[in-house]
This record gives structure tokens, sequence and C-alpha cells, in this order.
């Protein structure tokens, strides 16, 4: 089927930290040209236990990525155990193990681990951390305790704590809009017995069963050396990994072998319409079909040709259903491999107003149109560059979600070779309009499954058992002891790249950091306004002008602007935080001087057309009435308001999507007024962070906004003297019916401002608020299982700052978990401050997440902004290793209580008739509210 091949990919390996020199022009460089840069080199070796390793040496900076496959998913669960494999990810993740009695979260912290985390899909779980060079014995201890040493640590009580986490998540995740819909499509799509039938988070009733010698037997058979893939990546070579490795997981024997369940490519026999309800704003259409999955020949057509339908910007969907007959307000289409199967799926939400019976005629005609016709070669062009430029990106950093470590675990997995990813390229190079068809004529003609979820009551919830029978009593498995976790070496100091300055001819200020990683530039123009300065008398301005900035300039349509992004690889965006309003560019440097044309054209000459303004008016409104249907949009648009009273510039919500009453009465000259007043060069700082030197960019930048002129009306200012509303500590509750799920959102306003020192108030709150080991989220997450996770965070603003506390947690402990919330607070304010143990971690775990806190561009790019924000010197990072070693429990214990405060007032979005009796035996004032 493919006629031609990747061979630039093949043939032009690079070394590791040496990205290669490429040419710059003012024309978009071939894709063959950027593939060049998608190389990772890697050696490996497999231990006498069968464990794979996988080694990849990047020394940009002293961090090692360590990352830990295993072969088991939710696809390898039998009847009666769905949720089985996500459920021990928490309990490896969580809990003690047998020589970590604390468990591993107090050692990762300490290290200064950044990325940490573990995750479930259909066919795999994975274990990842990032950490400082000198910690990688440490990291390396701790990994393999938990392959080989944590059923001895594994009794009744965690098992139970574990599974209240996991009930709770999936009571998070089944609480959003169309939050039932997966479960739906997948029982509809698979037969009875298929492995892929079920969702990961599994069923309430199989995770009320599961039993403590259930889940030994699960790590038992899963969790052998023998079935995982090992991954290091950075600063660490082969040599070195093969004597750690053996040193560290060696001594662990092999276990059962688990061959991942093989599962056939299902077609339903005629097109299934299930009809749905959920209380939503607005109709959603969904069009799903089981396709091949990541190792099929077919994978990289089906990618293109789920990107050309509704990935693109510039997708068919887009053009036809949101900009042609504006039948719609948002489409997506994604093709979704995994290791057996695929899922392509279509997603429409219906404009609020349509006929949806019509706009679903409309799309199976769009559907079969395309499937018949196909893409043209350009589509397939601009979809190859922008997948490659997101794949350059994503290799930036050595591990998490998504960095290097991932894509060799990935490969080694599930193709035995961790450098899969080369085929995977020379496939999207091979691919063609002809290629295209052909794999959409096979797969996407056979019967689909139309899901259609209309507004309307929910049906009947599944919840768990309020009460499980007494687990069956089980023996105390016997304890491996081992040799104590080695220290940790010494730490080498963050060395942040140098700060530059230039100045263009119109006095706009260009502050540049380097970055050569990889061929990336990233730009930020950031102007002194975002939301705090949207119009009180019609908020949702700003975010009206903002998304019209990509809709069109005088000289571009928006399909025009958004077919150019994707020809360059580039991407151009408008947004805004409470205190900045942003127009960003990310490109790969081969193409940065067209890319620099396209955002400068955006900033600077938006065309703010009639048609468009009503079609992003209507996107906007529905918007709104979607976050008015959230548990989070809904917090979110009252808190604010509460903290700040409606005249003040933060008493709005930070979304920034305004009113609906506001929304309908924007006119052209509103937008083109607020554009004038804020987005200008003398409210603008520009930050540029590059492979390429500032010397340069300088030139470009001049020729590109040089000559920008500020307008003749005045400047916008934001007035910050509008009085806060004294502290009122009470309850609001917002009615959100058929909520399994309550969200407390706890709030006040500080007596601090973001430009003030808040590095030890912050390092004070990471004791009781921020992070996994917080008190509070160790009481009502890991002590009381009644939620997912909790957070209370300092979240600095420009001027005074908030305190607020994230919360959500099972309907039923609503009004214990605020008395827990209180307590926690009061108590820490009060005779229970911060202990020697917790300074010690909080200190050592800022000192040592330093060198990794910036490996990736981005987080450089972000670090000059938020200097510039917060008034802080260029060094400002650098200085604060020092500062945190000399900082004392009883500082951290005085500057908490200096700043923080107990007495807050508590937004619950929830069903009321389950949490109003709870919140009203607390004995506070309760207002209830309407959604705004």
């Amino acid at each position: 089927m493919r006629r031609t091949t990747f061979a630039a990919v093949l043939a032009l390996a690079l070394v590791a930290g040496a990205p290669p020199v490429l040419a710059q022009s003012s024309q978009p460089v071939p894709a063959s040209e950027l593939a060049r840069s998608v190389d990772i080199p890697f050696e490996e070796f497999t231990l006498d236990n069968g464990l794979r390793v996988v080694v990849h040496t990047d020394r940009k900076a002293p961090v090692v990525a360590v990352a830990a496959w295993y072969n088991v998913g939710a696809k390898d669960e039998p009847e009666g155990q769905t949720g089985f494999a996500h459920l021990f990810e928490h309990i490896g993740l969580f809990n003690p193990t047998e020589n970590l009695p604390g468990g591993l979260m107090e050692p990762l912290r300490a290290i200064g681990a950044t990325d940490w985390n573990g995750t479930t899909w259909f066919d795999r779980t994975n274990f990842f951390q990032t950490v400082p060079t000198s910690a990688l014995d440490q990291a390396l201890y701790m990994e393999s305790d938990r392959m080989g040493h944590l059923l001895g640590a594994l009794n009744q009580e965690r098992l139970d704590n574990q599974r209240g986490v996991v009930q709770n998540e999936k009571r998070q995740g089944d609480n959003q809009p169309f939050g039932l819909v997966y479960y739906a499509e997948l029982e509809a799509l698979f037969p009875p017995g298929h492995p892929y039938r079920h969702s990961t988070i599994g069923s309430m009733a199989d995770l009320d069963a599961a039993s403590l010698e259930d889940l030994r037997q699960w790590h038992r058979d899963n969790y052998g050396p023998n079935n995982a893939v090992l991954v290091l990546a950075g600063d660490i070579d082969a040599a070195t990994a093969r004597q750690k490795v053996e040193q560290y997981f060696g001594h662990i024997p092999r276990g059962a072998t688990n061959e991942p369940a093989q599962a056939d490519i299902p077609t339903l026999p005629a097109r299934i319409d299930q009809l749905m309800h959920d209380r939503v704003p607005n109709t959603r259409l969904y069009r799903t079909w089981v396709v091949p999955g990541l190792l099929a020949d077919e994978a990289a057509d089906l990618q293109v040709a789920a990107s050309v339908l509704g990935g693109l910007a510039s997708s068919r969907l887009d053009n036809a259903l949101v900009r042609g007959d504006e039948t719609a307000t948002a489409v997506t289409t994604g093709y979704q491999p995994f290791h057996r199967i695929g899922m392509f799926s279509v997603t429409v939400d219906v404009k609020p107003g349509q006929d949806a019976d019509a706009v679903s005629r409309k799309l199976d005609e769009l559907i079969a149109d395309y499937i018949a016709n196909g893409p043209t070669q350009d589509e397939i062009a601009r979809t190859v560059t922008s997948t490659l430029s997101g794949q350059i990106q994503a290799l930036e950093p050595v591990g998490g979600f998504g960095g290097k470590a991932v894509v060799l675990a990935e490969g080694e997995l599930y193709a035995d070779d961790p450098g899969f990813y080369r085929k995977e390229l020379a496939d999207l190079g091979a691919v063609t309009p002809a290629s295209v068809k052909a794999v959409m004529d096979r797969w996407l003609t056979r019967p689909v499954l139309a899901t259609r979820v209309d507004p309307g009551e929910r049906e009947p919830y599944a919840e768990a058992a309020d009460n499980r029978p007494p687990p069956a009593p089980a023996e105390p498995l016997p304890v491996t002891p081992r040799a104590p976790m080695p220290p940790v070496g010494p730490m080498k100091a963050l060395d942040f790249p140098a700060v530059e300055r230039a100045r263009l001819s119109n006095g706009m200020e260009v502050i540049y950091a380097r970055s050569t990683t990889v061929p990336t530039t990233r730009v930020a123009i950031d102007f002194n306004a975002g939301v705090a300065a949207d119009p009180a008398a019609a908020p949702g301005t700003q975010r009206m002008m903002l998304d019209l900035l990509t809709e069109g300039t005088t000289s571009k349509t928006a399909v025009q602007i958004a077919e150019e992004e994707e020809r360059l690889g580039a991407n151009v965006a408008a947004f805004a935080s409470v205190d900045r309003t942003t127009v960003s560019l990310t490109a790969v440097t081969p193409n940065l001087e067209p890319s620099l044309d396209l955002l400068a054209d955006v900033a600077r000459n938006p065309a703010f057309r009639p048609a468009d303004l009503e079609r992003r008016r209507n996107q906007q409104l529905a918007s709104i009435a979607q976050e008015q249907t959230s548990p989070n949009g809904m917090g979110a648009r009252v808190l604010p308001v509460v903290l700040y009273g409606p005249d003040h510039p933060y008493g709005r919500a930070w979304s920034g999507l305004g009113t609906t009453e506001a929304v309908r009465g924007l006119g052209r000259d509103d937008l083109i007024a607020f554009h004038q007043r804020w987005i200008r060069p003398d409210n603008a700082q520009l930050f540029i962070v590059s492979d390429k030197p500032l010397a340069e960019l300088t030139p470009l930048l001049e020729t590109r906004f040089g000559a920008w002129a500020a307008p003749a009306v005045a400047k916008g200012t934001k007035a910050f003297d509008a009085p806060i509303p004294a502290p009122r500590p009470r309850i609001v509750l917002i009615d959100r019916p058929q909520s399994p799920q309550s969200l407390i959102l706890g709030g006040v306003v500080l007596p601090v401002t973001g430009q003030d020192d808040l590095v030890t108030v912050t390092a004070a709150n990471e004791v009781i608020g921020a992070g996994f080991l917080s008190r509070i989220n160790q009481d009502i997450r890991e002590t009381r299982g009644w939620s997912y996770g909790v957070n209370g965070r300092v979240n600095a603003l420009e001027h005074q700052t908030p305190y607020i506390v994230n919360a959500p947690v099972q309907s039923d402990r609503t009004g214990e978990s605020i008395a827990a919330l209180i307590d926690q607070y009061r108590g820490f304010l009060g005779g229970r401050g911060v202990t020697a143990a917790e300074r010690e971690r909080t200190v050592n775990g800022n000192v040592r997440q330093l060198p990794g806190s910036f490996e990736s561009s981005a987080n450089v790019l972000n670090a000059l902004r938020t200097n510039a924000l917060y008034g802080r010197p260029d060094n400002y990072w650098e200085t604060l290793a020092p500062r945190y070693e000399a900082m004392t429990a009883a500082q951290m214990d005085a500057e908490a209580r200096r700043v923080l405060d107990d007495d807050m007032v508590w937004v619950v979005v929830g069903d009321a008739s389950v949490v109003r009796p709870q919140l009203e035996a607390l004995g506070m004032e309760i207002e209830v509210r309407a959604a705004q």
C-alpha cells in the first residue's frame, strides 16, 4: 500500500543532546527535515530474572527518569475482577512496602522527584518518577521494593483505604457532564467476555468484592520482573545502569508470565443508535468504530484519517458544522490505538436551539462523503507536519507522562522494540490519499455505534454498597528484609539558563533564555490585562476578543490561519490568566520566520468580522452553559465573587467566559476598543526561549514588531481599590441534583500579594494543604478514603491573593469532610504546627527538585514570565535553595499564622437533598445560590 518511506528518519540518526542544524527559511521546511530531530538513541539488556532494561543517555540536566512498565492492564482482568489493575496501581503507588513502612511518597518527595505518578490503561500499568542523579540509587531501591517486596506490607486496612479512594476517583469522573457515556459505549461496541468491554476504573460491585487474597494473587500473577520493562533515561550510561539495576533488581525471582489477553476486532451486526440523558445544556452526538490497534499497518492511516476529519483546527467537520452552517459549537475526531484494538471516534456538540436530528443526519453524510473521497495530499502533509512538531516538543523531557522514557517503554512493551517509534514515523511518512481512503473503506464503512446524549435527568447510577460483608481473614505474609535504603549523594545546584534582554525600536522589552535540547522556539507576548481587565459591566469581552484573534486577520480567514499553522507545525494561541493576557507561539525553529509572521498578524491585525463574531458569540454562550452544569465550573463561577465582591477586578469567574447577558450584548466596537486599550506594544513584554541565540532572534522580532505603534486611545488601567468584603465564614450551597460527589471549595483572601515574599508561607502550606503528603489530603483521602484528592493552595495573584481549598468528596461525607478540614486548619494554625520531620521533608524536596524543574523550554518560559509578573530578579530560582536550607519549623509556623486564616467561606456544589442535612448539622450559616 505504501510506496515511499521516511528514509531521513532512519538514515539521519543524531547524537542525543546535539540537535541538528536545520536551515532557516521563510517557507515551511519539508517534513523529512523535521523528522531528523526525532531520534532517541538507546541500549538495552535483560537480567537473568527476565527484567528488560532500556537506557537512554541525555546529559542536559542532572536528572534520570525511572519508568517501570508492567505488561498488565484492564484487558487482562477476568470477569468479576474489573478494576483490579487500577486498584493495584494505587496500592503500589500509595501503600508501604516491606522495607519502606512509611510508603514511597515521603522518600520520593524528600529526594525532589518530579513528574512522579502511576497510571493504568487497558494494556499496561506503569510507575514513573524523574529524580536527581544523586538520588538514583534511592529511586531504584524504591522501585525494586515495589516490584519484589510489596505483598508482606499489604493488609486489609490498606486495601479498604485504597478501595475507597478508587471508588471516589470513579465518582469524580462519573460526576462530570457526559461522564457515563464511555461505559455505555464499551458495552455496546464489544460482546460479553471481550477483554476491552469494561472500563479501566471497573465497576463499583467488583471493587466492593475485591478481597485481600484476590489482590495478593493479582500481584503474584502480574508483577514479576519478567513481566516488566524498566527504562532509565537521562544523566546515566548503559554500563552504570547495568550495575545499578543488577544490584537492586537482580535478586527478585521470576514471577508468573502474563501473556497479554488476545482480542479480536469486533464488527457490529448493524448500526446501533443509543440514547442517553444527562444534566447538560446541549445534545452531544458520538460515532464510534472499533478498528486495528497500534501494531497494525493501518495505524498511521487511521491517525491521519481522524486528524483530517475532526482533529486539525482546519478539519472537515470544523469547516462544515462549526464554521459552515454553524449547527455545532465543537467537534472532535480521534484515533486511540491500543495493543490489540483501536477506537475511532467522532464527537459533535450540537448548538443549542438546532435540530439535533438534522445535525445527526448531516454528520453521517459528511462522514460518508469523506470516506468515499478521502483526504487531499495537502491535508495529509499538514497532518504529518503537525504530528512531527508535537513529537519534537514531547521529546524535551526525559520522563513524565510523555517524554522519551515513555516512547521507549511503549515500544519495548508492545512491540519488543524500543525503537518502534521509527516504524511509526516511517509509516506516517508513507501515508497517501489512496492509502487513507482504502483503510477507511475497510474499517469505517462497517456498522457504527451512534450515541446521543440529550439534556435531561440522568439514568440511575450504580453506587458502591453501603455495607460490605466482613472480609475473610487472611494470614499475614512473611516479610523479606533487605539492606537499608541508600542515602542521597551530593546534589548539584541549579544552573538556571542565563537571562538576556533586548529592546525593540518601539520600546517593547524582550526577555530571553536559551534551551538547545530540541529545535523549538516558544514566544509569549504578555499584556498587562488578564481577566481582571474585563469590563465590570460586560464580563466576557476579553474572552471573545481573544477567541477572535485566531478567527481572522485583515488578510487571513480562520481556515487560512489554521492551515498555515498546520503547514508550519506551529501553534498560535491567545488566552488569559487572572492578571495577564497572552498571545503565544510554539514553533519548530526551522519554520520560525513564517511562524513569527503569523504570530504578528494575529496579534496586530484582527479583523473582528461580523460573521466570525456571531459564530464565536454562540460558542461562548454554549461554553457558559456547559460551565454552569459542571461541578468545577459551577463552583469556580461563584467563589471569586463571594471572596472579592462583584466590584473588584478579581470578583468574577476566572475562566473569563463572562455572563450570558453580557456576551449577548457585545458588539464589534466593544472588541476593537478592548484590543486598542490593552493589546498594544506599550502594555507588553515579549518572552522567548529558543535554541537560537538572542542576537539572531532580535532582528526577526524587530522586523515583525518593532514598527508596531500604540494607538491614540489611552492605555487600559485596572482599579484594585474596590473594597473586599470582610470575611464571613459560612456555607454557600449550589444544588446539583444526582451528583454522586460534592465539590467543596474553601476560600479566604489573604493579607499578601503575589509580589510579596511568599517562599516561607508556601513551604509551610505544603505541610497542611499542598501536595499528596499534606495533612488534609492524608486525612480525607488516605485515612478516611472519602476523596480522590484534596488540596489547599496559596493562589498567588499580582495583587491581593486568595487561599483556596479544593475537595471533591463522596456526597454522604460532605458535612464530615468540611468539619475535618476546619479541624485540620485550626490545629495547624494553633498548637499543631510544623514538625521537624515535616520541615526536613519539605526543605529537602524543594531544594532537590530544582535541577529537574526546568528541563523543558516550556518550564523555562513560564519561569521567566512568573518572575516578571511577581517582580522577581532574574536569578530568583537560584536563590531558593539556600533560603529553604536556612528555614526553620518555627519560621514556617510564624509565617503561616501571620498569613493564613482558617475562617473560610465554603462553597459546596452537590445534591442539596443529600448534603443539606449534613451541612445543617455543622451549625454554620447556609446561603443557597443558583448556578451563576
